[in-house]
């Protein structure tokens, strides 16, 4: 039973990171394209919030299920797919912990530029760049990382 719930709960918090990355990147988008800084300071902000309460946690709690669930199952977490998904998992978070950080400045940025009627400034468009590509190995990690939990193959 306590397997079933913790199996439950990684797969839970593998979606959430997985959606919500995706969702974060869909809106951050359609907001940038606009280049309205009303709207993007709207959405970026809500980003942050929906960054802080749900990639964060369950950030935090994905390695903690996920040993805890190796444990009762009875996986070495020195099995190859296991090795490879917690590589994985550090290369998502080295792209995802700047990006935190520059959506916050993106926030930021826009609302500056909002309240003063003026356009974004070029540091915007420079951050914008560097968080649009700093998402793609973050997301393709996560996606690899998800394949590794359905398939378990065993890599070398």
């Amino acid at each position: 039973m306590l397997a079933e719930l913790l199996l439950l709960a990684h797969v839970v918090g593998a979606t959430v990171l997985f959606g919500t990355g995706a969702g974060i990147a869909f809106f951050m988008v359609m907001a940038h394209r606009t280049r309205d800084p009303a709207l993007i300071a709207h959405v970026s902000g809500t980003v942050v919030i929906a960054d802080t309460i749900f990639t964060a946690t369950a950030a935090v709690l994905q390695p903690m299920t996920g040993y805890l669930l190796a444990r009762i199952i009875g996986w070495d977490l020195k099995e190859s797919w296991i090795a490879l998904s917690l590589v994985l998992y550090v290369v998502t978070g080295i792209f995802w912990l700047p990006v935190v950080w520059i959506q916050i400045r993106l926030r930021n940025l826009a609302r500056a530029a909002a309240a003063s009627g003026t356009a974004l400034p070029s540091a915007y468009f420079s951050l914008y760049r560097i968080w649009f590509a700093f998402g793609f190995p973050a997301f393709f990690a996560v996606l690899g990382i998800l394949w590794l939990m359905l398939t378990k193959p065993t890599l070398f």
